[in-house]
């Protein structure tokens, strides 16, 4: 972090908030089209520099390989990854060549020397999103941690924004607890653990708690995996055919939300794990490294001092040294912090914490675009994932370029 803040234009086209894999999507997408609005375009990011938070969550987790195939990443040209990986095709994984993770950090790098990114993050958080409402020219005030503001005619939010989602029994704990003896997955760093000797109980049955468990045993731990249904072994989050019209025609056509979003958990349908993930944790499971319980909750965890004492659905008590939470994030427009004030200024539909946007996956009424799970009810159930991350910039892409169409559309519609 710098310790000055940098210094900023007072006014911007377009300014996106996020330096992930869908801002850099989004970008990309951007300049094949128009070459000249890379001075147009500012990036917010409280890490410095792009795909921080995502190479940190690869690295803390210990993940070998991505779940998605290698025709999904933020170049424009889906083959882009592929012609990249000539040389390097021991790290592309079966099945459908899955780029391992150095391999797709490579990538990346490539892609921002290639669309000269490297000086378009700003390292300063967005705090706020304040409504310039105008009957001519509507602006976005963006309001920075160091006490900055920027005035932008267009904002992309692209930030994940998703809440973490806690069990009941958690928030029911009342004793005190030392901080890294419960913790949800996305704040556990393998690589700063010791945990020889240790028992510790995992809760979810997504793909992130099988990386956990492996890790876990790695390091010299018994690890008590708890799924509170059975199971699911599954290639990807969601079957292929939500990548294309197969399944996305009809998701379309679907004029009522309520059903696009009984949709979307029906394709999702909660955590599951790989195929090659389920033979690893059964070979563990042989080598009495690993316990699994299917159809299995956690009712009650005590803290005693020095270990957890847990009671679970199936009447049974178990005392473990650590908890950690796989039990996924939500996304709910109306929890997040950035959103208020622009949803207080233009009110819109949501459904189950999803807002309904417009085709460009903007806030009707506003030049607020969002990318990610927020945008998934026009979409679709891969949203969130780099597949989807392409399906958004395309969509965005299309009202920025040719802004002149998008607004007069909006205005009508």
């Amino acid at each position: 972090m710098l310790s000055t803040p940098p210094s900023l234009p007072t006014k911007t086209d377009l300014a996106i908030i996020g330096a992930g894999p869908h801002a850099l999507t989004l970008v990309t997408h951007l300049l094949q089209k128009r070459q000249n609005m890379r001075g147009k375009i500012v990036v917010f990011d409280k890490g410095d520099r792009w795909m921080s938070q995502w190479q940190h969550q690869f690295a803390a987790l210990e993940i070998p390989h991505l779940r998605s195939p290698a025709v999904h990443h933020p170049d424009p040209n889906p083959f882009a990854l592929r012609k990249f990986a000539e040389s390097r095709k021991s790290e592309l994984f079966p099945p459908y060549d899955l780029p391992g993770t150095h391999l797709f950090e490579d990538f990346c790098e490539d892609v921002i020397r290639r669309f000269s990114l490297q000086q378009q993050v700003i390292p300063l958080a967005v705090t706020r999103i304040e409504p310039l409402p105008s009957p001519i020219r509507p602006r976005l005030r963006l309001w920075l941690h160091s006490g900055q503001s920027i005035i932008a005619r267009r904002v992309v939010l692209a930030t994940g924004s998703s809440k973490l989602q806690l069990p009941d029994w958690v928030i029911q704990i009342k004793s005190g607890y030392p901080q890294d003896r419960l913790c949800h997955s996305q704040t556990v760093d393998l690589r700063q653990l010791r945990l020889m000797g240790e028992r510790v109980l995992i809760v979810g049955g997504g793909l992130t708690s099988g990386h956990l468990a492996v890790g876990t045993i790695s390091r010299g731990a018994k690890v008590h995996l708890m799924i509170r249904r059975q199971l699911q072994e599954k290639l990807f989050d969601a079957e292929p055919g939500w990548l294309g019209p197969k399944y996305l025609k009809g998701f379309f056509a679907e004029q009522d939300y309520q059903k696009r979003f009984d949709m979307l958990v029906e394709a999702r349908n909660g955590g599951s794990m790989t195929p090659a993930m389920g033979m690893q944790l059964r070979r563990e499971v042989r080598n009495g490294n690993l316990k699994i319980d299917e159809n299995c909750q956690v009712l009650k965890a005590e803290w005693l001092g020095k270990k957890w004492q847990v009671r679970c659905s199936d009447g049974s008590q178990h005392e473990y040294s650590r908890i950690w939470l796989s039990t996924g994030t939500k996304f709910d427009a109306t929890s997040e912090v950035l959103l208020q004030e622009v949803l207080e200024a233009y009110p819109i539909k949501i459904v189950n914490g999803l807002p309904v946007l417009d085709e460009y996956l903007r806030v009707p009424g506003c030049e607020l675009f969002l990318m990610g799970g927020l945008a998934a009810l026009q979409v679709g159930p891969t949203a969130r994932n780099l597949s989807g991350a392409r399906m958004a910039s395309e969509k965005i892409a299309r009202a920025i370029v040719k802004p002149s169409i998008a607004f007069s559309h909006q205005r009508s519609a």
